[in-house]
């Protein structure tokens, strides 16, 4: 075993805590939802990034480059200041959804760029410009802008022209589970000298202000030092720490409490808040920190101006014990170098060797970002609802607003977050997703983090499991099933033993789950789904999840086949339990059951002889219900696609072992005839007969193939989309009721607002259903073999088996990160300060999702969440 990985087995066994300090700081915490105490629930406006340095969170903290305990009590962060800002740089910008053209949109440039699953190393980097940071010409700009034009970056401001910024690296590296060492070197990229004032800053979460008569508060106070400067702290469930600060900066202390002068126009209780070091050092106020040197907040100020391509070491290191002799000697940058080669040493038994340095370090990257993006996530909705003791008093709008059906879920925990800015909550289809490149680095993280969300303060009484902050009722495709599974396979295949009691676990809760689906989404009992818009947002003609303007229902494609796929992962899972208690072959007759009356359903809807399947176009359709007929919406889109997702190949070598469940299947095959053409069979010389369980047939695989397959239809260079480009030329027209619904081919930013925010699918390429795409084919194969061979691309005359096909689309989807033979990264398009510059050019970024005809990254910036899977997909199909 490396030393990470004996880190992570004393961590997993409790016998030393290395994962209670981590990346766990949030980088956005105003405008979310938990903060919001308006009563109409206006997020955005009712905490706005202005209010932030000055107005003291409830739930959570937000910094740049921070770390937290595992409770978010204390939180080490850097905040800047160039001479020139109008405030002190403590946390990143970006416009909300109501200002961004695209929804919201960080507007900073940062970079995971390396983690150990314990977080005993890590490195990020900043960059900070020289220039005024342009607050108002970002939001003034992309409020001007409309959903047709691009959004307005930082880069296109002009402020990093002619290189005039500092690269900023922040790294830890744990001593000891509770000693942290930090490096900060700054470098000025610039042509001329420029002044740079660091001020890695200190602070505990306000938990006292809520509360009548208020808790007793931690403190922080100037401690002994020799040679350097020193914090002290006190916690009453923490404990003591000691943060000590090389050199010696000037130490600045205040209280993390509300300037309620500046937001309300109300006297502050006394006069040391929260944003009164920034009124220190940025307005120059002598008085306006605490001259006795003591609070809840501070900072040690460095200040320094470089040169040209000069740099300058900032070294801090917290602990919870005084350190004996010098905390910064030798050892210092001795124990960096060492944790460093120990990540190296690690990451060495995960990154194929045979991959280029290239591709290597996206890996890494990738890793590295979905390491990062784990936060501290507080969340208790009742509370949150009643309002505080010390808050105004809870309006009736408020009760009934937003999440008030939730009032069960209490969330204190370190969760993977999507993107920590423009997703600082989580969401349970992008988690699932999440788990599958974190098994590779840490599967007993992946495991809690899947059994989690079935915990009883997570999901719902009725079986619902939790969708995401905004709408935790909204629902989200099942895939949790399919993600324990996937997890545990790979946990035995790394360490040559699955986590039976985890499958179990997972397994029990997630039987409620499905009831909630088949109780609460198959309304009419035909064994057909809806679920409204099922984390596809905007891909429908209309909201999936509000009433139809036409009224009626849809019978949908994508819901329907979620719940097969659903059924199918489940039966998988069941077989897998019964392998050593036979008490689950009566559970896994069900789903096979289940599994079967679906895919006849999508077929025969009701035995009414209306298909979700059309004949005559080789495709898969939503239908709409109204007014007493049945209208296919013949659109080319992902809906129609997913119907492959559900597929499984039954095994004799675990069939046969399972006396009960065969004799039922076979029964229940023999007598209902009508069901036989969803169970394919074929006999495998030696070994006995396979059985293939899909709702997509032998005779229409190749037809759903041929639209997938096709360049000019799904077939991206860069991926599948989620739209057809076929809609390009031939938009789909939906008139019902003198109204028009239209679906276009969009390639990047959607122009309608359908959905809001800077949703689209409905054209670009997204990650998790392109890797979903690529396990279904390999399914397919695992049970066609060389029998079946398509097309690719379609028309081509070149055929390939469904595993070749797999494969390049995989390297199609990892190409778009990877240098190309002309030395650009599809990723970043045509921005040349990425494609060329060498202080950008190795930089890596996982978009939210991908231009359908270049690749390049669109939406969230660092939603390494779903996006990091390319970590998978390098894994297991390489580069070439």
């Amino acid at each position: 075993m490396t030393k990470e990985e004996l880190r992570l087995q004393e961590a997993q066994d409790r016998t030393a805590h290395w994962k209670r300090w981590g990346p766990y700081l949030a980088e956005r915490q105003w405008g979310t939802v938990r903060e919001d105490y308006s009563p109409y629930g206006t997020a955005w406006d009712s905490f706005p990034h202005d209010h932030a340095r000055s107005r003291a969170y409830r739930w959570g903290e937000d910094g740049i480059a921070g770390i937290t305990d595992n409770h978010g009590r204390l939180c080490l962060a850097l905040a800047l200041w160039n001479g020139r800002d109008p405030i002190l740089k403590e946390r990143l910008f970006g416009l909300t959804g109501s200002e961004g053209n695209h929804g919201e949109d960080v507007k900073e440039y940062y970079f995971y760029l390396d983690s150990t699953p314990t977080h005993s190393y890590m490195k990020y980097l900043y960059k900070y410009p020289q220039a005024a940071f342009p607050y108002d010409a970002l939001v003034d700009e992309n409020r001007r802008r409309d959903r047709r034009v691009p959004e307005f970056e930082l880069i296109d401001t002009g402020v990093f022209d002619t290189d005039r910024y500092f690269d900023v690296v922040v790294e830890y590296a744990k001593a000891a589970p509770d000693d942290v060492l930090v490096r900060i070197t700054a470098t000025n990229r610039g042509p001329e000298a420029a002044e740079l004032h660091l001020l890695p800053t200190l602070w505990y979460r306000n938990t006292w202000s809520w509360d009548v008569p208020e808790p007793e508060r931690p403190s922080l106070r100037v401690g002994e030092g020799g040679g350097h400067a020193v914090i002290e702290g006190e916690h009453a469930t923490l404990g003591a720490r000691w943060l000590y600060c090389d050199g010696s900066p000037e130490l600045l202390f205040t209280d993390n409490d509300t300037n309620a002068r500046r937001l309300y126009h109300l006297p502050n209780p006394q006069p040391w808040v929260k944003d009164s070091i920034n009124d220190y050092v940025v307005g120059g106020q002598k008085d306006a920190v605490n001259p006795e040197r003591v609070g809840t907040k501070a900072a040690a100020h460095y200040r320094a101006t470089l040169a040209p391509g000069q740099s300058v070491v900032t070294r801090l290191r917290l602990s919870n014990s005084p350190i004996p002799g010098g905390p910064f000697g030798r050892e210092f940058d001795v124990l960096l170098g060492q944790r460093l080669r120990e990540a190296d040493e690690f990451y060495a038994t995960i990154i194929p060797k045979k991959l280029s340095d290239d591709a290597r370090n996206v890996m890494r990257q990738a890793f590295g970002g979905l390491l990062w993006s784990k936060q501290f996530y507080h969340y208790d909705v009742a509370r949150w609802l009643q309002g505080d003791p010390t808050g105004p008093a809870t309006s009736a709008e408020r009760m009934r607003s937003r999440n008030h059906e939730w009032r069960h879920l209490y969330n204190e925990d370190i969760v993977s977050m999507p993107d920590k800015w423009e997703y600082p909550w989580y969401a349970a289809w992008d988690l699932a997703f999440h788990t599958i490149p974190l098994a590779l680095v840490d599967p007993d993280f992946a495991k809690a983090q899947l059994v989690l969300f079935l915990r009883e303060w997570y999901m719902h009484p009725n079986g619902q499991i939790p969708a995401y902050e905004w709408a935790f009722g909204d629902v989200n495709p099942p895939v949790h099933a399919w993600a324990a599974l996937r997890v545990y396979r790979i946990e035995r295949r790394l360490r040559g033993k699955g986590d039976r009691e985890f499958l179990e676990k997972i397994f029990h809760k997630l039987l409620l789950n499905f009831t909630w689906w088949v109780n609460r989404k198959d309304a009419e009992g035909k064994n057909v789904f809806q679920g409204g818009f099922l984390g596809l947002d905007n891909i429908g003609v209309f909201d999936r999840s509000a009433p139809l303007p036409t009224g009626g229902h849809i019978e949908q494609s994508d819901g329907t086949s979620w719940m097969g796929m659903y059924c199918l992962n489940m039966l998988a899972i069941a077989l897998e339990l019964a392998r050593h208690d036979p008490a689950y072959e009566d559970v896994a007759s069900k789903f096979f059951e289940h599994f079967v009356y679906i895919a006849h359903a999508v077929h025969d809807l009701g035995d009414e002889g209306i298909n979700l399947w059309d004949d005559t176009d080789g495709f898969y359709y939503d239908v709409l219900h109204g007014n007493g007929t049945a209208h296919p919406m013949k659109v080319r889109s992902m809906v129609g696609l997913i119907p492959l997702f559900a597929v499984e190949t039954l095994e004799p070598d675990v069939i046969d072992r399972l006396p009960g469940f065969k004799r039922r299947m076979q029964w229940f095959i023999d007598n209902h005839p009508e069901f036989r053409e969803h169970v394919e069979t074929a006999q495998k010389p030696g070994v006995g007969m396979r059985r293939l369980l899909a709702i997509v047939g032998r005779a229409q695989l190749p037809r759903v193939l041929r639209f997938m397959l096709d360049e000019a239809e799904f077939l991206s260079p860069h991926g599948v989309r989620a739209v057809s480009r076929y809609h390009k030329d031939h938009p789909y027209v939906l008139r019902m009721d003198d109204m028009e619904h239209r679906i276009d081919y969009e390639p990047a930013e959607s122009t309608s607002r359908l959905f809001g925010g800077n949703s689209n699918w409905r054209g670009p390429v997204w990650f998790p259903v392109n890797y979903l795409l690529i396990e279904s084919l390999q399914k397919f194969h695992h049970f066609y073999r060389d029998t079946l061979k398509v097309e690719f691309p379609t028309g081509s005359e070149t055929k390939l088996d469904l595993w070749q096909i797999a494969t390049e689309l995989s390297r199609r989807l990892t190409r778009i990160f990877l240098r190309g033979p002309d030395g650009r990264r599809p990723v970043y398009g045509g921005t040349e300060k990425f494609q060329r510059d060498p202080h950008w050019r190795d930089l890596v970024l996982f978009y939210e999702y991908f231009h359908g005809d270049n690749g390049a990254g669109i939406g969230a910036g660092h939603q390494t969440g779903w996006t990091g899977i390319v970590a998978k997909l390098l894994q297991q199909s390489g580069e070439r």
